[in-house]
């Protein structure tokens, strides 16, 4: 099956994007009537170009935002799910949007869109326009990856850059895939707990506890959806857990359900590990 058959392709940003974007990947997914898809909390902000039908949240992540449908999705670093309508048809293009990339190519700091989703055009313009537009009208996962590209090559430089001790202490939680505490993390940066805790929240939106723990929870959702598919007791001890219930306990919180329930639930959802490399 050629990469544009594919229901799931992913690849990563020209270099010049990759402090800033993780990676792109696409996905092709058939309606299922009466199903709803959970968007989890993750490491990433999340820009979501959808091709034909929009994005229908049914629920965000803050209960006081009303449903809505979106075009092209903006969504900030959250600690709950949001709920999508599943029934329809679903295919797009995902942009993995670090803090970083939050201020260089969205001109705001995280914590601007903590717990929220917007139209990408309330704060690109037209860029997100043109974006959106071009991402219709390609065929192919990579012509829409290298629009990707350029777009969001040409508006680098946003803001004034992430402040050096909170750029190094977030790359130490994700190194260390949400396990170093906070003591130590306000010791490599040279910074009191206290201090530490109301600039990163100031710059983020949440605590750097809580960034750990959906930092370890990301890692985890990951490893249960990958085509290995180990055990919860496996990811458990991998990702830092005391034991497979604190795994369970901890993924009902940030998912909103147990990790059973969501793999069954989202079958068709969570492929994203899997999903063919696109060559440049």
């Amino acid at each position: 099956m050629s990469s544009d058959q594919q229901p799931f392709a992913r690849r990563p940003p020209a270099p010049p994007l990759r402090a800033f974007v993780d990676g792109y990947v696409g996905y092709r997914v058939d309606g299922v009537p009466g199903a709803v898809h959970r968007g989890l909390p993750s490491r990433h902000l999340t820009m979501i170009v959808a091709v034909g039908e929009p994005i229908a949240v049914v629920a965000h992540t803050d209960p006081a935002q009303p449903p809505d449908a979106y075009h092209f999705a903006l969504g900030g670093l959250q600690v709950t799910p949001a709920l999508i309508d599943a029934g329809r048809r679903q295919e797009g293009v995902t942009v993995q949007l670090t803090p970083l990339g939050a201020r260089t190519l969205l001109g705001l700091r995280p914590r601007e869109l903590w717990n929220t989703t917007v139209e990408a055009e309330e704060v690109l313009g037209g860029a997100a326009r043109e974006l959106h537009e071009r991402v219709q009208e390609a065929p192919t996962w990579a012509e829409r990856f290298a629009a990707c590209d350029e777009v969001l090559g040409r508006v680098l430089g946003g803001a004034p850059p992430l402040p050096a001790p909170l750029r190094h202490a977030w790359e130490l939680l994700v190194a260390s895939h949400g396990t170093v505490g906070v003591a130590a993390l306000a010791d490599e940066v040279g910074w009191s707990r206290r201090h530490l805790t109301q600039r990163f929240r100031d710059e983020f939106g949440l605590s750097p506890k809580a960034a750990g723990r959906v930092i370890r929870f990301d890692r985890a959702r990951r490893l249960l959806a990958s085509p290995q598919r180990p055990s919860l007791a496996e990811v458990a001890a991998v990702c830092g857990y005391a034991d497979q219930p604190h795994l369970t306990r901890e993924f009902a919180r940030l998912a909103g359900c147990p990790p059973a329930a969501w793999l069954s639930a989202e079958h068709p959802f969570v492929q994203d590990g899997a999903a063919e490399a696109v060559p440049r």
